[in-house]
């Protein structure tokens, strides 16, 4: 059956997502039957990915159908399942049971912001999964039965599971506010763990697990691709700034190895935000080299299971190790953090083969990656600012008024708070905060992250963004913000819609761009455009003095 498509973001209207309608049904929660409309769910995942990956049960089925085409001892399959999450994660069998439903997370999640659906609250959605838990786990589920929040394994069960566990961007802020320090995004994985052995994916992760699987990128850019993509990038940053910047690709015996998302190879303003790399690196003399094996910072594993984390980020460490580098420089990605900062070691085992990273510019020794060996590009660039390395003239950006949003899983996931905006501070001379609630570890989501960002699962996206798209447009209105600048693929890509969205006029950037802009090259002509290759100190809209 053809899925409806709504792809304009035009389709919804403002005056009709302004109020989400708070008001729970008249029907018990479990009672409550899910509705699948168009904008609120993503395509499934097509059969020839999961087939490529090895994965269970590849079909072709639409969410529209009455039949998802489930393997007939579905029901067996998710109950050994869950048995073996439990036996092997202490944390799944802590967060089912200690739950009190107090409520401090309700109201945390964008998507109950900008949505209103109570199975949208983290306590809520958590409880779709907890309450066959207790059903089919626990004694008193099986006594006490819906009087103990119990209910059996159905169907329905399954279609509202795929439903809401997919409209989660495992965000983590409702974790921030529990008094349990329960994590619905570990509980999220878990859910969708379950459904992948029964085949049930959506396609805007299982083809990018697929590409990366078989060309070491989310977008199956071939070798000779990325190397004609980055020639392209360093033509532009020539036409710039009049410096020819070196292209090192598979470069054995470099010191650093750089791994970036390949979202920046691809759309802008990633693109610029890879030509703020390429300059930065030639310009500093770093020793370094990029992968074509290895051309994906990004993991989607984080949003399908474990075990495809783990067969995803295997392929830097595998790389790292034949280049022969000393450690591992990473980019403006988002997730990649959070693998790397909370699963990497427990996954793939500490980089032994690997040094301590060490700045060959500033002699700077990052003892907090002395386990994984990779140090994010913001504690580098602050670090080369920190020392004086880099002759800046912030002056350059003057056009732009900019605020910052801490990407959710660098900011919660990794902590990387304080070094961006130091990083922004030194070289833009307008610079502006967004509401204290909306930002470091209480940021609020783009509302596409997790796999969600696709164009069918609109108005989803629209909702989850408006509590962001909303501290933007303070800060616009009261600041003449006209750039928003975050280190993070997924936002660059969907923080451009939220944006234009619900703060139209705000641009979206990645910080290395700025720095770029702000630096005096050695042998750079006199400047004219920036690596937009827009005329420099042009004004903006918006950007007059408010």
């Amino acid at each position: 059956m053809a899925e409806a498509k709504f792809d304009q973001v035009e389709y919804y209207k403002h005056d009709e997502l302004l109020k989400p309608d708070y008001q729970p049904p008249k029907t018990n929660w479990m009672d409550t039957p899910v509705d699948f409309r168009p904008g609120s769910w993503i395509y499934p995942g097509k059969a020839k990915h999961l087939e490529y990956l090895g994965l269970p049960n590849p079909r072709d089925w639409a969410v529209t159908d009455d039949d998802w085409k489930l393997p007939e001892n579905w029901k067996e399959i998710v109950h050994t399942g869950m048995r073996e999450l439990l036996d092997k994660y202490r944390t799944f069998k802590i967060f089912m049971d200690i739950c009190v439903r107090c409520g401090a997370c309700a109201d945390k999640c964008h998507f109950f912001i900008g949505g209103g659906d109570p199975k949208n609250m983290p306590v809520l959605r958590a409880e779709l999964l907890r309450s066959v838990y207790r059903n089919d786990f626990t004694m008193a589920g099986k006594i006490l039965g819906k009087f103990a929040g119990a209910r059996p394994l159905t169907i329905d069960v399954i279609k509202e599971w795929f439903y809401y566990f997919f409209q989660c961007t495992e965000c983590r802020r409702c974790s921030v506010f529990c008094p349990y320090g329960i994590d619905t995004a570990e509980i999220t994985m878990m859910g969708r763990d379950l459904l992948g052995r029964l085949g049930l994916h959506v396609n805007w992760i299982i083809e990018p697990v697929a590409n990366c699987f078989r060309t070491g990128n989310h977008l199956g850019i071939q070798p000779h691709g990325l190397k004609d993509t980055l020639e392209f990038f360093a033509e532009d940053i020539e036409e710039a700034t009049g410096v020819k910047v070196k292209i090192p690709i598979n470069k054995k015996g470099a010191e650093v190895l750089f791994v970036t998302p390949s979202g920046d190879f691809l759309a802008d303003p990633g693109t610029y935000t890879c030509m703020g790399y390429m300059a930065l690196f030639n310009e500093i003399g770093l020793d370094y080299t990029w992968s074509t094996y290895a051309s994906e910072g990004g993991n989607f594993g984080l949003f399908t299971s474990a075990e495809t984390i783990k067969r995803l980020n295997a392929k830097i460490y595998a790389e790292a190790k034949r280049l022969g580098v000393k450690w591992i420089l990473g980019g403006e990605c988002g997730h990649m953090w959070r693998v790397m900062h909370q699963y990497m070691d427990t996954l793939n085992g500490p980089a032994d083969f690997l040094e301590v990273p060490k700045s060959p510019i500033t002699g700077t020794v990052f003892e907090n990656a002395k386990s994984t060996k990779m140090v994010h590009l913001m504690e580098f660039t602050a670090d080369l600012i920190k020392h004086g390395k880099l002759k800046l003239d912030p002056s350059r950006n003057d056009h732009i008024r900019v605020t910052y949003h801490d990407s959710c899983n660098p900011a919660r996931g990794m902590g990387i708070l304080e070094e961006p905006r130091y990083v922004i501070k030194n070289v833009c001379n307008n610079f502006f905060e967004m509401p204290e609630n909306t930002i470091r570890e209480q940021t609020f989501c783009c509302g596409g992250g997790a796999g969600l960002g696709t164009d069918e699962n609109m108005e989803m996206r629209l909702r989850g963004g408006l509590p962001r798209g909303n501290a933007v447009k303070y800060v616009q209105d009261k600041f003449g913000v006209n750039q928003l600048a975050c280190i993070c693929a997924i936002d660059r890509a969907t923080l451009i819609t939220v944006c234009d969205y619900w703060a139209p006029g705000v641009e979206v950037t990645g910080i290395s761009e700025l720095v770029v802009n702000a630096m005096i090259l050695e042998g750079e002509n006199d400047r004219k455009i920036n690596l937009r290759l827009e005329p420099i100190g042009e004004k903006k809209e918006g950007a007059d003095d408010v």
